[in-house]
């Protein structure tokens, strides 16, 4: 399925490439860095990195900025509210909330790819005020009621 989004590059991000899907089967396009000098992360610092681009989403859609996996994996860098939600109705630059959950300083230069942005539907409930919920097998279980192992 393709949506069509509305693109808008910040003045000084013309040099940067737009989100890019890099495989056929990618789900979340790339987002790049759109710092102006090199940005040193260092471990439990977090900052709002720029992607330097802004984007007018259909209405009934929503973007999801995801982390990397690589980068978490080989650097320990997260985001902290991942993912990130952009609403459709969000004109503003997209940034990114970078964390280093590593051991060593982390250097993000401009143009390295920071995040991921995923395109999805909403879905927007109609909430229903009822006196009683329906009874499940679960009930109430919350965290850790379903067990770890496979085996029950």
């Amino acid at each position: 399925m393709e949506v069509n989004v509305l693109i808008l590059r910040e003045p000084d991000a013309t040099d940067l490439p737009l989100p890019q899907y890099t495989t056929p089967g990618a789900a979340g396009a790339d987002l790049y860095a759109a710092v102006e000098q090199p940005v040193v992360l260092q471990p439990g610092e977090r900052r709002r990195i720029s992607t330097g681009i802004r984007i007018a989403l259909p209405s009934g859609y929503e973007a999801q900025v995801r982390p990397r996996s690589g980068l978490a994996d080989r650097y320990g860098l997260g985001m902290v509210n991942a993912p990130g939600t952009i609403d459709s109705d969000y004109r503003g630059v997209i940034q990114v909330v970078l964390i280093n959950l590593g051991h060593e300083p982390i250097t993000i230069h401009r143009g390295d790819r920071v995040a991921q942005l995923v395109i999805a539907p909403v879905a927007r409930a109609v909430w229903q005020e009822v006196d009683v919920l329906p009874r499940t097998e679960r009930a109430e279980g919350g965290f850790g009621s379903t067990g770890v192992s496979a085996e029950k």
